[in-house]
């Protein structure tokens, strides 16, 4: 289906929604008490915050420019494959596991020098792989059927990101400490894809310790967007969406506690879900969560460009939690409740959603009422205005440890304010945000407070208000954050845009990011995210199967004139 037959013009979106929020709104509004002295400070708190971050953003682009470096056309076909895809030729003999990963292989060293994607490979292991794989099929030990049954990925080369270990790779989470540390064993996540016949060939970046949203450290340095080399791929799960979005490796896997998949998703064009809680297995990561509780936060999954290969990889991480998924069973999405909300509702210190994220929205709400003659609710949901404080106090635990002592490599804490001096004579070892995160950690409510007891409920009380809002067949679209890929370093001037993905990790529910095929104003992707219910992940991706459908999904990142 193509964009000009699917939709009508922006105007008579924009009418027709202003006629859903007038009509179809369900608000979900709770009485103000702000005094008016209150309400006047922070309209011009918000007004300064607008002129701030716009006089930012032109200072950054007088430094960048308008465009960074082109990208090298795709010219091999097998690049643009999916995992699936490539896994059953394999298995048919149509193309060996050799072939396929000399493609990405050779696709990687030339698009990393421009994007500073892939921070390390194994290619001489992974080729003995691809090999043995292709030993083993032409072998007819097993049929086709067997084969895809027991391996399902047979010879399809993986790549994850540097925090997820593979045996004898790096391991350092962007942590000058850790330069040198290798992983003695894979991760369980990693083990799984193996098992089900993945060849790992590549690590990517990450940010310092996995916890800001631009992908850059003191030991690999920083990653570069491949449609505009200016801007940043995201964070933590950066280098990975970037070596996607370049189509220089077939499918990932990545890791999310605040957006960490899926803003990386959304930045580079592809597709990226973080799955309901303590369904896949954390073990392997560093930093480990040291609490339960932040344990139900994070959770690694796949980053594809094709929708289809979600489900199965998904299925495989799962592993003997896969059956509370109920991944086999057939969604029809013309029977599912839809709702939406464009933005949190105006948080503080948050940027604007842009209007090209908005019209997106609507974009999917035309296709879905037009094509599909499903009904979509626009909703409000007011606590999500307050993501960005919700989520850092649920982060707290009761360990005594904060983020200066994932700094000293989980061992000792930094002293933080040194580090800073030594920053400005060049002699720290750690990044800016990182030292800055220490100081905003230390400024939260601490574990135990009444603030934090008190955000905790409100984090229930959202959580109870979207389970009972979704049920189990509905989804919410939602920005997956307020605006397109920013410049290098301007998430500093913007640090809590990261909280349109944030809220959804705290509360546990499934979410995918999903690229919305035509690259927006600024020639960079759009997408949105959908969230589902506790273990109804199978609705997420199989919207995210009929978006791909409507709008494109994944849109080539090549030569720009």
């Amino acid at each position: 289906m193509t964009e000009n037959n699917a939709f009508t013009t922006n105007n008579e979106r924009r009418k027709r929604s202003s006629s859903r929020r007038s009509s179809t709104s369900r608000s979900h509004r709770t009485p103000s008490r702000r005094k008016g002295g209150s309400s006047f400070l922070r309209i011009m708190e918000d007004v300064f915050f607008r002129l701030y971050t716009m006089f930012a953003r032109f200072i950054f682009k007088l430094v960048y420019g308008v465009k960074g470096q082109s990208m090298p056309a795709i010219t091999d076909p097998i690049l643009l494959e999916s995992a699936t895809s490539l896994a059953k030729k394999i298995r048919r003999q149509e193309l060996t596991s050799v072939q396929v990963l000399e493609s990405f292989f050779r696709r990687a060293k030339e698009v990393n020098p421009l994007l500073n994607c892939m921070v390390d490979e194994r290619f001489d292991d992974a080729m003995k792989e691809a090999k043995e794989a292709d030993e083993l099929i032409k072998s007819g030990k097993f049929t086709e059927e067997e084969l895809a049954e027991k391996l399902p990925f047979l010879g399809v080369p993986i790549s994850t990101k540097d925090c997820i270990a593979v045996k004898g790779m790096l391991h350092t989470s962007g942590l000058y400490e850790r330069r040198n540390h290798r992983a003695s064993e894979d991760a369980d996540t990693i083990a799984l894809m193996r098992k089900a016949g993945a060849i790992p060939f590549a690590l990517t970046n990450v940010s310092e310790v996995c916890m800001w949203w631009e992908s850059n450290n003191t030991v690999h340095g920083r990653t570069r967007n491949p449609y505009d080399t200016n801007r940043i791929v995201g964070g933590s799960s950066g280098g990975e969406g970037c070596i996607q979005g370049a189509a220089a490796s077939p499918f990932g896997l990545g890791s999310d506690i605040g957006g960490s998949i899926r803003m990386p998703a959304y930045f580079n064009g592809i597709f990226g879900h973080k799955p309901s809680k303590f369904v896949v297995s954390n073990m392997g990561q560093f930093p480990l969560p040291v609490s339960e509780e932040q344990n139900s936060f994070l959770g690694v999954g796949p980053m594809v460009r094709h929708a289809e290969d979600l489900k199965p990889v998904l299925k495989i991480i799962a592993g003997e939690k896969a059956p509370l998924l109920k991944l086999d069973e057939t969604v029809d999405v013309q029977k599912l409740k839809f709702f939406y909300q464009e933005t949190d509702g105006g948080s503080r210190l948050v940027s604007p959603v842009d209007e090209d994220i908005i019209d997106g929205i609507h974009r999917i709400v035309d296709h879905l009422q037009m094509k599909l003659k499903v009904p979509v609710e626009q909703v409000q949901l007011p606590l999500f205005k307050q993501s960005a404080t919700i989520w850092f106090a649920n982060m707290k635990d009761d360990s005594g440890h904060g983020f200066d002592y994932q700094l000293g490599n989980c061992k000792r804490t930094i002293n933080t304010k040194l580090e800073l001096v030594k920053w400005l004579f060049r002699s720290s070892k750690h990044t800016l945000i990182g030292l800055f995160t220490a100081l905003l950690d230390k400024s939260q409510p601490q574990h135990g407070s009444s603030k934090y007891y008190h955000l905790v409920k409100k984090r229930d009380a959202l959580r109870e208000e979207l389970q009972q809002l979704l049920g189990e067949n509905g989804v919410l679209i939602y920005p997956t954050h307020p605006t397109v890929a920013p410049y290098h370093n301007e998430p500093i001037v913007r640090p809590l845009n990261f909280s349109y993905t944030a809220i959804i990790n705290v509360l546990g529910f499934p979410a995918t990011t999903i690229p919305l095929g035509k690259l927006g104003s600024e020639g960079l992707p759009l997408g949105v995210q959908v969230i589902a219910n506790f273990n109804q992940d199978r609705l997420c991706l199989a919207v995210a199967e009929e978006l791909e459908k409507a709008f494109g999904g994944w849109a080539r990142p090549e030569i720009r004139i």
